[in-house]
């Protein structure tokens, strides 16, 4: 069972930035694919953002396109989330999810490990 540990949540004003880290136990991490989803209170888990097991491919949701960035260290077992001019309606619990393939889609259902959630709280 693979474990994932999620830290760098918490609370910032509107424009400021996080950055999210993820830490997984295993030895096959450099093999598959990562993704964040949120989940704001009374929505459904969304998709934020997906990388693949090289690094060398991305895809982000709309709602975030050109203010988050996920990256990845193979070397660290980590998965990134830098976000940058942070708004009030990105105010959820971010999850880290380990995917089943090398190039996941951005479907929750095509993740098959789940980190616990981390805060994020966004002020106006």
């Amino acid at each position: 069972q693979v474990q994932l540990d999620e830290s760098g949540g918490g609370a910032v004003q509107a424009g400021g930035s996080l950055r999210l880290s993820c830490t997984a136990s295993g030895s096959t991490f450099w093999t598959i694919g990562m993704g964040w989803f949120r989940q704001a209170p009374g929505k459904d888990r969304e998709f934020v953002a997906t990388i693949s097991a090289s690094g060398g491919r991305t895809f982000y949701a709309e709602s975030v396109k050109g203010r988050f960035t996920i990256s990845r260290d193979n070397a660290k077992n980590t998965v990134y989330l830098q976000m940058n001019n942070l708004k009030p309606e990105d105010t959820a619990v971010y999850y880290c999810a380990m995917a089943r393939a090398a190039v996941p889609p951005p479907d929750w259902d095509a993740y098959a490990s789940w980190g616990q959630g981390t805060q994020v709280t966004v002020s106006s």
